[in-house]
């Protein structure tokens, strides 16, 4: 079970995650916030519920039992019996208790002792709003180890063959930059409504996969639901992910043709990022001149956005002014000279083996900075030649190339191949944006040392594998 709870913001921040998360966690629980009772037995709520559940509950929500011996009589109902508080028509108090005491740990981010809780045998009483609540904070948190802690409790569940939750699932492992899990979850699912196809393409297409996420759209067109609005904004998502822009013209005729649906606003901004992504520039604005309509604050927006991606000064300055006369307020805004941002220092925080450590100087590397010494004379015999375009700092070219060596993410990845077994993914999560002689580096370390090394910058996810990105060196 993963031991991340919360990321501070910090600058530069890296973090890597292995996925080695065998050993047992222990944690103290509070005396005054939750306490473990055994109750006595009680109607299954479920098939699947325990006879004798042991549940959390918190002192707060659970009121005072009373005494068998007490000459107190028993509360009647209306029809003069006495009122079962265990029907599983009325609800159960304990399951409510535990509910409430769940949703509360995960609304203040304690999500780690959430899990900690339900693992020790009260995860068939928990509700569909706890399992809910914790897959979206491990998919926010993007922390693939917790989520699959979650997973383990929701198939011991009352829950789980819920399509919803399954939902869920498919949605948290793509957040998590494994799709190999989503997709686990969607071929499992037997019963799958049109939002297990939508998650799972759009987590292709957010992970650099969108050619797979094509393919699973020809899937559905086969044996799936009918396609709707919804459908294609996603497919035409995998098309800008693969640069398919042939396909994405394609699935645009087909979705008016062959499904009569009429694009809307929506669906012609997508085109325009399926030819942005691509770098046809031209053939955006060209696409933006023949659209039915007059273009809006989107439209012009995008293209902008696009143009300064790709340098297009003089189509940067004509969308610019278009959009200063749909909405003045935003170019206004964009022209607005800030303030000179802070340099922000190389840090990097490292999760393994059930810990999570925060580096801020290359000193504490100790061992990673020895193993990228190693790492660097293998590179250069597989081609590497460093670009020191990306080095700011006015040092002779010995001293940059010796700079690029120790960029944070790649002494992150050095760290995380001693520290983690052999073949075991590695995961850095960096909140700047990586350099592009990092990228190169990173394509080529992952074909030496034979692993796949996931980097989640401020961009995308890139997953290195085999000398190759998923990005396609665009990013």
């Amino acid at each position: 079970m993963a031991s991340l709870v919360s990321i501070q913001q910090h600058a530069a921040n890296s973090m890597i995650i292995s996925s080695n998360f065998n050993s047992k966690i222990s944690h103290s629980i509070s005396a005054d916030s939750v306490t473990l009772k055994s109750s006595s037995p009680v109607k299954p709520l479920c098939a699947y519920a325990i006879p004798n559940p042991k549940v959390y509950r918190n002192t707060r929500f659970v009121k005072k039992q009373r005494n068998p011996s007490s000459n107190e009589q028993e509360p009647k109902t209306g029809t003069g019996h006495s009122q079962n508080t265990n029907d599983p028509l009325r609800g159960n108090t304990q399951l409510e208790s535990l509910d409430v005491n769940l949703l509360s740990l995960c609304k203040e981010g304690k999500v780690r002792e959430a899990i900690e809780y339900m693992g020790q045998d009260a995860s068939a009483s928990a509700g569909y709003d706890v399992f809910s609540s914790l897959l979206d904070s491990c998919g926010n948190l993007k922390s693939i180890e917790m989520g699959k802690r979650v997973h383990e409790l929701l198939r011991t569940s009352a829950f789980v063959k819920d399509v919803e939750l399954n939902n869920k699932l498919i949605e948290m492992y793509g957040k998590c930059c494994n799709t190999r899990l989503a997709r686990k979850v969607f071929d499992q699912l037997r019963k799958r409504n049109l939002s297990s196809w939508h998650l799972m393409i759009s987590g292709y297409a957010a992970n650099g996969k969108g050619a797979d996420g094509l393919m699973l759209f020809e899937q559905m067109r086969k044996t799936g639901p009918h396609p709707d609005k919804e459908t294609f904004l996603v497919v035409f998502a995998a098309c800008a992910s693969a640069e398919a822009v042939k396909e994405g013209f394609l699935y645009f005729e087909i979705m008016k043709n062959d499904y009569g649906i009429v694009p809307g606003i929506e669906h012609y901004i997508a085109i325009i990022k399926v030819l942005g992504s691509a770098g046809h520039l031209i053939e955006a604005e060209e696409f933006v001149e023949r659209m039915p309509f007059e273009p809006t604050v989107e439209v012009w927006e995008a293209l902008r956005n696009f143009a300064q991606i790709h340098g297009d000064v003089e189509l940067e300055d004509r969308a610019e002014e278009l959009l200063g006369d749909l909405d003045p307020s935003k170019a206004i805004v964009d022209k607005i000279p800030l303030p000179p941002r802070k340099k922000q220092s190389a840090t990097n925080m490292l999760e393994e083996k059930n810990r999570v450590s925060d580096y801020r100087s290359t000193d504490l590397y100790r061992g990673g900075y020895e193993k990228m010494k190693g790492l660097n004379g293998q590179m250069r015999e597989a081609g590497y030649v460093p670009d020191t375009r990306y080095v700011l700092h006015d040092i002779d070219e010995e001293a940059k190339e010796k700079a690029l060596q120790y960029h944070s993410e790649r002494l992150a990845i050095a760290y995380g191949l001693i520290s983690t077994p052999p073949r075991m993914p590695l995961r850095i999560i960096k909140n700047l944006r990586i350099c592009g002689d990092c990228h190169n580096a990173i394509k080529i370390m992952s074909k030496i040392v034979g692993r796949e090394l996931i980097v989640r910058d401020n961009k995308r996810f890139h997953h290195f594998r085999d000398g190759k990105c998923s990005c396609g060196d665009y990013w």
